[in-house]
């Protein structure tokens, strides 16, 4: 039996995180394969981490700049380490080709971290990104961790484009993969059972935090036309400054960690998310179409989701007509009906897990048969990986001297 050892950033949160269930999917891709996995992680647990000894995964504790990984990792001695986010691959990558230099190296992005950086500074500033606004520090240290692995995992078909034609990395050591769905539920509340809007969206995220304040914005506007309608804001760690959005008398709901986003999604008739910048693809608009909840979201929300198919429901960045399409939608049966089954056509056609499963192992493995000729074509990459183990490695041994 193959072995997975997955290093995480954090304990995996679906119920609070896009970036949690995404985890509990690839695990389940490699599953099917027959990998025995061991997921190993220096954060906290929280109250709401997902037990995963309860799908057969492995679970350890490990250091920050500490040797006994060493140890561990030798002890393991997997066929493929998989590293959650650039972070995670700087602190322990090193010590991974150290010590099982024979296993293939992944890295799994989440989102590119260097275009959301880039994005909020364009959009802080209020102004169109250009290039210069990539090239940060989370920039080079992201892409010298693309390079440093074997095959890098990007979620969306812009960010692919993004890392190939604008960047120039090659082709070789990236792979498209989105959010995988199983299947779709039809079998959901019909327009006539379902009543008020819905958000959602962990409030440590920024972006979701700038989507609260535009949606307190148009608010009024909507709520003038449609006096019955209710506005429930989930997400989890809502800070204080969320809680003082809170008003009974507008009907503007902050309401916390939704414990079912299905049961959330199924009472509600509209999902909205001005989403004003970002990066990757948005896990409440994913989960909204799985579970036939309609959506109107800004173009930065939709991105590399629908490809050519039809939203379900609008994308609309400007204010007056979001409102107006809240209102049309929010009223309109036949209208709604067909946002919901445009819906399930882009989750059937464009990210059903068939598409991906199979693809994604044979690149695995046709990786594992030739690796050395793989990363001896992966030049630049080479080269980093010597600059890693020059200066990473030994930062990361003082740091272990001086805490001992």
């Amino acid at each position: 039996m193959k072995h997975l050892v997955i290093i995480g950033a954090v304990w995996p949160e679906p119920t609070s995180t896009a970036a949690g269930s995404r985890m509990l999917q690839l695990i389940s891709l490699f599953q099917k394969q027959d990998y025995e996995i061991t997921f190993l992680c220096s954060a906290s647990k929280s109250d709401f981490s997902f037990d995963l000894n309860t799908i057969s995964v492995a679970t350890k504790a490990i250091q920050l700049n500490d040797s006994s990984f060493d140890e561990l990792i030798k002890e393991l001695s997997p066929d493929v380490v998989l590293f959650d986010r650039f972070m995670i691959e700087e602190q322990y990558g090193w010590r991974v080709m150290e010590n099982c230099p024979k296993a293939l190296r992944i890295l799994d992005t989440e989102d590119l971290h260097l275009l959301r950086k880039a994005r909020e500074v364009a959009y802080k500033q209020n102004r169109e990104l250009v290039f210069e606004d990539y090239i940060s520090d989370i920039f080079k240290r992201e892409m010298a961790s693309i390079y440093r692995c074997d095959l890098t995992l990007l979620i969306s078909e812009y960010e692919m484009q993004l890392a190939k034609e604008t960047f120039k990395i090659d082709a070789s050591i990236l792979y498209y993969l989105p959010f995988i769905s199983e299947e779709v539920n039809p079998n959901v509340p019909k327009f006539e059972d379902r009543q008020h809007f819905v958000s959602i969206g962990n409030f440590l995220h920024e972006p979701n935090w700038q989507t609260v304040l535009a949606l307190k914005k148009y608010w009024k506007s909507i709520k003038k036309q449609l006096p019955e309608a209710e506005l429930h804001v989930y997400g989890a760690y809502v800070s204080e400054k969320a809680k003082q959005l809170h008003n009974e008398k507008e009907v503007f709901l902050i309401k916390g960690r939704a414990e079912s986003v299905a049961d959330v999604y199924s009472k509600a008739k509209i999902l909205l998310a001005p989403i004003p910048y970002g990066a990757g693809l948005k896990g409440k608009l994913f989960e909204a179409m799985q579970l036939g909840l309609p959506s109107i979201t800004t173009k930065m929300g939709a991105e590399a989701m629908n490809g050519n198919l039809d939203w379900n429901g609008f994308i609309t960045s400007d204010e007056d007509d979001f409102v107006k399409k809240a209102v049309e939608l929010y009223t309109n049966k036949s209208l709604w009906e067909t946002a919901q089954k445009n819906g399930y056509e882009i989750i059937e056609k464009r990210f059903k897990k068939e598409l991906f499963a199979t693809d994604f192992i044979n690149r695995i493995e046709e990786l594992q048969l030739d690796l050395k000729t793989h990363r001896n074509q992966n030049f630049l990459g080479q080269i980093l990986q010597h600059q890693s183990l020059q200066s990473t490695k030994y930062m990361s041994k003082w740091i272990e001297s001086k805490n001992s």
